[in-house]
This record gives structure tokens, C-alpha cells and sequence, in this order.
């Protein structure tokens, strides 16, 4: 089965576009108690069946921006660096993201920190990729995130937890809501879409990411369950986020 997306939302004057680059999403298998205290009221992990027993998973997802613009105005020269960490969960039973906090190298980061009370600061992020070799190879350095990856060949047969390709692409690579907790304790949802990724499978030769350890969701020791990775790929973004209500 081959997993082909979802149907593109009519576009919006007051969305926000912009094409990611040296794109990849290091995912970690956790434990789903430990993850549910973190989430709010009506949230829940999305639970997953692995080889030897039940656990969820949450992902760092790191890219460079580049020409980021709402649609009513022309691209903004922006080149730099963005990582979010986010859980994947279901909100009053719907399928999507849960976003603990996104780091961007760029003082734009001010429109989402001050006028959407988004979880978003600046950080140093440097992301590196070379997909011309035999082997693809990715590298991160930001703040006290690192990891450094190697393209798998060949590709793995299977991931752990889910049933095939098209499962573990739906899964990990095409959530379309997400929710964040707003500042003041309000939760906050946007959604995107992307054209369905094509990745190419990496693995960590060495990896750190310290949010995720500081939440006591996994130790300095944890190696990422995968590694999906992609040259580019373009995004819709349906701003302006806004307030989350149940069944509204």
C-alpha cells in the first residue's frame, strides 16, 4: 500500500508558506504514562504496540527555513535553523501533535512568542546534509542538541510498532493538527499540509536531545527510534493559530 496524503485545503490569503530543507524527524520511543502527565485534560498519547511492549513515541523535528512568507506578502529572505519537539497523541479522541516547544535561529521568532503566545525561543541551531554521497548524512548542532546521522542501506524492511510503510509514513510524517499550551495556560491548535514525504532512513551514529531528557521522557543514553529524512519538502501553514475548543 502506498500512502498518498491528504487532500490539499484551499488556500488562504492569510496563510503562511515557506520550503524546508535539510529536513528530518529523530523519533524516540517513550513511555506513555510518563508522556500523559505531561499533556492536558482530553489528551492522550497515542499509544503504540512494539515488538516487547506498549509505549508511545515523540519526535524532534529539525529543518531549515527558508522563504518563509504569509501569502499576501513577497518571500522573506530567511535561512535558518528550527527544531520542534513535539508527542504524537489524540485530542478528544482526534489524531495530531502535541508541541512541547519549537527553538528558531531567526528574531522573527517574536511573531509566534509574543503575538500568538506560542512555546517558541531562539536558540543557535546549525543543521548540515549531504544526500549526494552513497550515503546520505545529516548532522545537528544547537544549543545542547547533537546528533549525527548516516543513511541506512538498505532501507529497513520494517519500523518497530507499526505495520508498513504507508502506516509509519500517515504516522510520523503527516500529522496535520497541532496543539501547544498558549501563554497564560490556554491550549492553542493550527494545522499545516505537505505533499507526502519521500524519505530516505537514517540512523544515529551519536544523539542528544536534552528536551526530551529534561521532561523524564528518555535518559542521555536513549537511541532514536528512526530517523526519517528529506533534501526539501513545502509547507502550508494555516496561521493565525488559535484558541482550542472541544467540539467548537
Amino acid at each position: 500500500m502506498t500512502f498518498i496524503g491528504t487532500p490539499q485545503p484551499r488556500p488562504r490569503w492569510y496563510h503562511a508558506q515557506t520550503d524546508l530543507e535539510d529536513f528530518a524527524i529523530v523519533t524516540y520511543r517513550v513511555d506513555a504514562e510518563a508522556l500523559a502527565r505531561h499533556l492536558p485534560e482530553g489528551f492522550a498519547p497515542t499509544r503504540t504496540a512494539f515488538d516487547d511492549g506498549p509505549g508511545a513515541l515523540v519526535s524532534a523535528v529539525a529543518f531549515r527555513d527558508r522563504d518563509f512568507h504569509f501569502r499576501f506578502l513577497p518571500p522573506v529572505a530567511i535561512d535558518c535553523g528550527q527544531i520542534n519537539y513535539r508527542a504524537y497523541v489524540t485530542a478528544y479522541g482526534k489524531p495530531g501533535v502535541w508541541f512541547f516547544g519549537t527553538r528558531l535561529d531567526h528574531p522573527v521568532v517574536a511573531i509566534p512568542q509574543h503575538l500568538w503566545g506560542m512555546p517558541w525561543s531562539r536558540d543557535r541551531i546549525r543543521i548540515e546534509a549531504d544526500w549526494d554521497g552513497e550515503r546520505a548524512r545529516w548532522r545537528l548542532d544547537a544549543g545542547d542538541a547533537r546528533c549525527e546521522a548516516a543513511e541506512l542501506s538498505p532501507p529497513p524492511a520494517r519500523l518497530d510498532g507499526f505495520t508498513g510503510e504507508a502506516d509509519w509514513l500517515e504516522r510520523l510524517t503527516h500529522p496535520t493538527l497541532g496543539w501547544y499550551r498558549r501563554r497564560g495556560g490556554r491550549v492553542g491548535v493550527y494545522s499545516i499540509w505537505h505533499p507526502p514525504m519521500r524519505p530516505r532512513y537514517l540512523a544515529a551514529t551519536s544523539a542528544r536531545f536534552p528536551a526530551f531528557e529534561r521532561l523524564g521522557l528518555i535518559t542521555p543514553e536513549t537511541a532514536p527510534h528512526s530517523i526519517l529524512a528529506q533534501a526539501g519538502l513545502r509547507f502550508d501553514i494555516h496561521t493565525p493559530p488559535r484558541r482550542f475548543r472541544h467540539g467548537g
